[in-house]
């Protein structure tokens, strides 16, 4: 199910992208999930749960030899594990495809795609995940004194809670794509000399609605998922994921709706869609230790977010043409401090956190999200940073703007097809 939100996101942003640059963009999604693959196989998922390096990173079980190779063999849970985490990895990959739509070079693309699968993105899934500093799988020293609470060393504290991914997954391909708009620059006719928007093209909504029914589809298999197992207590669990997902999304549906009907006047269904997305990665950090009336205030919250994100990045002048940095870093972000200010311990441990916590009944979970959420910004935006500005003085970020013209389709994939040049719908 996690997988096949690739295929959600495919349908997204074709409906998103002008007609002459949909092939591009599908074949961007094609080539995250292949390379996510292979670099997740060969590094990343070392990083991600090696052996702990003083916190930081892993540093073991790369290709997943220790698996074939050691004790345990053909029965290892590391097979289903890589698979599961492949499918994260990869989707974590696609969200700046979207940021950086219809004027970024493929081969910018495939250099950016691999080094966020094999680096980036796996550091801080062993952080949070793994045996970090900031894991909450284990918040006080084990055996082999791997595990790092953030504040306290003994078993009253907590570690970061992301369940499943609104700040792992999602802040780490929003804020990346973030960073990559704000490098490669909007597209050609975006903004006018005093900062007038333009849109450049009305999207296909039969698409988008498809991309998204689809996503939301999956997350099921996103969240519900990470419970790892479906058997006794964990069942239950899953069922409680399942729920929360549910509420969140149909909150972040309606209230966005209804912000966007207030502001500009209309039912917007493409701002509909992208709350429905506010919501579930807002969710996705907690759906596991909230109740349900927690859920709609998360979604109804992530409403605001996005809605306030979208015009301040527009204020800015940065383009990002299926908001993928507000929608999953602005909403991730949302998400993660949404934990410390809903969770209680009795949730925690119920979501069975391997500790005896009593981190949210005294505030200290809050701080702790607080300080996780602002080390993945600083984590990806620096490494980002430091990518887009190095393709960009190396191989090239950004195509031509004869190209931009005439569409990526035509001159990286050799189709016939020729669309005349962009028109300004407003």
């Amino acid at each position: 199910m996690v997988f096949f939100m690739q295929a959600g996101f495919a349908m997204l942003e074709a409906g998103i992208v002008h007609p002459k640059n949909v092939t591009n963009i599908l074949f961007k999604n094609m080539i995250d999930a292949s390379i996510a693959a292979i670099c997740y196989w060969l590094l990343g998922y070392g990083f991600a749960f090696g052996k702990d390096r003083e916190g930081f990173i892993g540093d073991s079980n790369y290709g997943l030899r220790a698996v074939y190779n050691g004790s345990g063999g053909g029965g290892s849970d590391n097979w289903q594990m890589w698979f599961f985490q492949w499918a994260f990895a990869g989707a974590c990959a696609t969200i700046v495809a979207g940021s950086v739509a219809e004027r970024a070079k493929l081969e910018a693309y495939f250099i950016y795609s691999t080094v966020l699968s094999t680096f980036i993105y796996p550091v801080i899934v062993h952080w949070v995940w793994g045996s970090g500093w900031l894991s909450a799988w284990g918040a006080y020293p084990d055996s082999q004194g791997n595990a790092r609470p953030i504040f306290n060393r003994d078993e009253r504290s907590n570690g970061m809670i992301d369940f499943a991914g609104s700040g792992v997954v999602h802040m780490v391909g929003g804020f990346c794509g973030l960073i990559g708009a704000i490098v490669i620059g909007p597209r050609k006719g975006r903004f006018g000399p005093n900062g007038e928007v333009h849109t450049l093209f009305e999207g296909n909504t039969t698409l988008q609605s498809l991309g998204v029914f689809i996503l939301w589809f999956g997350w099921y298999g996103f969240n519900c998922g990470s419970t790892l197992k479906i058997s006794g207590n964990l069942a239950n669990i899953a069922g409680k994921v399942a729920m929360t997902t549910t509420i969140a999304a149909a909150a972040g549906a309606i209230v966005t709706t209804l912000l966007s009907k207030i502001v500009t006047g209309v039912y917007d269904i493409s701002m509909g869609l992208n709350g429905i997305l506010a919501g579930l990665v807002a969710i996705t950090a907690s759906c596991s230790v909230v109740n349900p009336w927690m859920a709609f205030l998360i979604g109804g919250g992530a409403a605001f977010v996005l809605v306030g994100g979208h015009y301040l990045i527009l204020k800015l002048r940065i383009d990002d043409p299926c908001d993928a940095c507000v929608v999953h870093g602005f909403c991730g972000l949302w998400g993660i401090l949404c934990v410390g200010i809903f969770c209680t311990d009795a949730n925690v441990q119920y979501a069975a956190y391997p500790n005896l916590n009593t981190a949210c009944g005294s505030g200290e979970q809050f701080a702790v999200q607080v300080v996780g959420a602002l080390c993945i910004i600083a984590w990806v935006c620096g490494t980002s940073t430091f990518l887009f500005l190095f393709i960009k003085y190396t191989v090239g970020f950004r195509v031509s703007e004869e190209i931009e013209d005439i569409g990526l389709d035509a001159s990286e994939h050799g189709l016939s097809t020729i669309f005349p040049k962009a028109e300004q719908v407003s």
